[in-house]
């Protein structure tokens, strides 16, 4: 990671082993603090306290932890007594930070899938859903005061493949294509990724949170999957990485913030190949899970390696 020039990583846990690794590196990791946490976290502080004096302090400074997500695509999820206990949880966890003074260091933020959204296409009709809107809108307020950005998960992958007789291949990969026109903002789009973005922003702007910044947790595209997911093959996965990797060293925003750059964080750095569910579950990562490359975008970095080092890592 270090070779390739890639400063920012996220874990899907706080795995010891894998926080020493990253101790000295300069590189900047976020922490998640799993779903299966969130009730007990989310009933007292000192709970809280308890995880992050066990997860983050000790690691401090040495390994740059900035952030900890909590829970992870809670909301529109399947699980609904999770919903009720993410915000309790998010602000036990920054309260936890604020009495250790690591409040201005370490960031509390939760990613969100499109479950959230009601609507996201034409993107100036992106909105959440209304039975999502009583957990979220307290979540964003609170997120709002402690200057948390809206993190989302966004997929242009599953879109496609969830609907390929109407998306166009090349206009979700970043190729060359005749994009789509929003009437209500004149804007046109050329790729989803930056649409899918824009429909986050609209959403937020109708919720009341019209300056509060979005970030991509999660984007990639699977390189191989079962015979309904056609379109995850290595040429398409190596595509859409490259572009992107392209897309965001531009460092621009999108047609509706222009003036916001662009941040995402690309899923996966290794292929996961214990993961249950379809194919292409287990193979989004840049990384096969036996450490070497699963295809070129462009990092000099990425060469193979060890298997021994590197399959513990669950790092998007």
């Amino acid at each position: 990671m270090k070779a390739s020039k890639i400063m920012n990583t996220r874990i899907f846990d706080a795995d010891h082993e894998v926080l020493k690794a990253f101790q000295g590196s300069g590189i900047e990791i976020t922490v998640g603090l799993g779903n299966e946490f969130l009730t007990d976290i989310s009933v007292n502080e000192d709970r809280a306290m308890n995880w992050i004096k066990e997860n983050v302090e000790p690691f401090l400074p040495g390994t740059r932890i900035v952030g900890i997500a909590v829970g992870n695509e809670i909301l529109g999820g399947g699980n609904q007594e999770l919903w009720e206990v993410l915000l309790p949880a998010a602000k036990n966890v920054y309260n936890a930070l604020d009495r250790l003074h690591l409040a201005d260091k370490v960031q509390v933020s939760s990613p969100h899938s499109a479950a959230v959204f009601a609507t996201s296409y034409p993107p100036s009709a992106g909105a959440f859903k209304e039975s999502v809107m009583p957990y979220m809108k307290p979540l964003l307020d609170f997120f709002s005061q402690i200057k948390s950005p809206f993190y989302i998960n966004t997929y242009p992958f599953l879109a496609y493949i969830s609907d390929p007789d109407h998306i166009d291949l090349n206009y979700a990969l970043f190729k060359k294509n005749p994009g789509i026109y929003d009437q209500k903002t004149n804007l046109h789009y050329d790729n989803m990724f930056e649409a899918q973005i824009d429909a986050s922003y609209a959403a937020l702007e109708k919720a009341g949170f019209e300056n509060m910044e979005v970030i991509v947790s999660e984007t990639g595209w699977a390189s191989h999957g079962d015979p309904n997911e056609a379109a995850a093959t290595v040429s398409n996965a190596r595509t859409y990485n490259f572009n992107l990797r392209k897309r965001l060293l531009k460092k621009k925003g999108t047609p509706y913030r222009p003036k916001r750059v662009v941040k995402a964080y690309v899923f996966a750095m290794f292929n996961e190949n214990l993961k249950p569910g379809p194919t292409s579950e287990r193979n989004f990562g840049l990384f096969k899970a036996d450490g070497s490359v699963s295809y070129n975008i462009g990092f000099t970095g990425l060469v193979p390696s060890s298997a021994k080092s590197l399959i513990a890592m669950k790092v998007c």
